[in-house]
């Protein structure tokens, strides 16, 4: 079964479009990255799928239902955790916490407490008086306090030092033994380090939703060359994106290697570099290339 699905969902806000025929699939138990810019349709489209915003137009399912008819059934079984954190503030955490839960039945009483230790969090302080990053902490406990079928995570992390985004990561591998995950991000190092699919949206459209690993293999390899001679300069079919300072050059290679290897050969090399390219160097090839595309229409 479908975690989400969704056709043609559309959302405008007067005139203005926040997403457009966004057509999503993601399965159960997938850890689906959805990455993009601020302002390109992340937080617009994961607000539709709780239905806190009406579609324009399409539809969409959580786990075959419809997030219009069945929103409330959906909310029973989804964990959220918003990019932006307000609650209570005159409530502690704990008080807050078991007030979260008894909208859930059969909330395990020790789940709470165990988080709250997890995340080092001081039960007894009052929620408007906890740092951001605290707050955050809050929110995500909050959203595995029922242990939600679906976790749908918007910009998660903000506000966590890296120890806290360690013991946060480490948490989500454990719960997506039981539950998909849908990771909506700008920090592609995260989306990289968690997610096994991801969508790239680019002003409420979806330019592309792959495998991350088979995107990578499919893409380019990053290479650097450090020449003997500062004038040197490699050019073979396959380069793009090329950069050069002084003796040295850096490029995409999407062409044969063997071309590339026979090129170098020619040359006075001191040095060669040949690498994966991080997703943030995908990210932005497949943005660049959907700008030419349009520019071209």
């Amino acid at each position: 079964m479908k975690a989400i699905e969704t056709s043609q969902l559309t959302k405008y806000y007067g005139k203005n479009r926040g997403i457009l025929n966004l057509n999503l699939e993601v399965e159960e138990g997938d850890v689906f990255g959805f990455i993009g810019p601020n302002g390109a349709g992340k937080s617009t489209t994961i607000r539709t799928l709780l239905n806190f915003l009406f579609p324009s137009g399409g539809s969409a399912r959580v786990f075959g239902l419809d997030i219009v008819r069945d929103s409330k059934e959906i909310r029973k079984i989804i964990g959220y955790v918003p990019s932006e954190v307000n609650y209570y503030g005159d409530m502690t955490v704990m008080e807050l916490l078991r007030y979260s839960a008894s909208f859930y039945p059969n909330c395990p009483a020790a789940r709470a407490n165990e988080l709250v230790e997890r995340f080092e969090l001081n039960p007894g302080r009052k929620f408007g008086e906890l740092s951001h990053g605290n707050k955050k902490k809050v929110a995500i406990i909050q959203a595995l306090l029922h242990k939600p079928r679906l976790l749908i995570l918007d910009e998660p992390t903000s506000g966590l030092d890296p120890v806290m985004q360690n013991v946060f990561f480490d948490l989500l591998r454990e719960e997506n033994q039981r539950a998909t995950i849908f990771f909506s991000s700008h920090v592609l190092s995260e989306v990289q380090k968690m997610c096994n699919r991801i969508a790239i949206i680019k002003q409420g459209m979806v330019l592309k939703v792959e495998r991350i690993d088979d995107l990578r293999k499919r893409q380019f390899k990053s290479v650097t060359v450090e020449f003997a001679e500062p004038d040197a300069v490699l050019e073979i079919e396959g380069m793009i994106k090329t950069e050069k300072w002084g003796n040295v050059q850096k490029f995409f290679f999407n062409g044969e290697m063997k071309n590339l290897l026979y090129a170098l050969s020619h040359h006075d090399v001191h040095n060669v570099l040949i690498e994966e390219p991080s997703l943030e160097e995908i990210f932005m090839h497949c943005y660049e290339n959907t700008l030419e595309t349009a520019d071209a229409r």
